[in-house]
């Protein structure tokens, strides 16, 4: 690829970019709409002639890692994974 092909590419790439980020800021407009006519109304469920929409807590439980590591660092370390990715960055 030449650099000129690369130059058009990665403005397209910008391109596409800033057009998703506009998308999602309409996305979380419309699902912050609806979320607030759910807590207006009291509900954590909207259901309508073909769709059903939900707003619901979800607990979850994850190990504290940073106390873990405090309090048995011997434990932590034994098991420790370290793993690798590669990660793509436009500046």
């Amino acid at each position: 690829m030449t650099i000129n092909e690369m130059n058009s590419k990665i403005k397209e790439l910008r391109e596409l970019r800033r057009m998703s980020e506009e998308l999602q800021a309409e996305i979380d407009a419309l699902q912050d709409s609806f979320k607030a006519e759910m807590s207006a109304q009291g509900v954590d469920t909207l259901t309508g002639v073909d769709w059903k929409i939900s707003w619901k807590e979800v607990q979850a439980s994850r190990l504290d890692t940073k106390a873990l590591k405090a309090s048995m660092p011997d434990v932590a370390a034994n098991f420790t994974k370290i793993t690798s990715t590669r990660r793509f960055v436009l500046a």
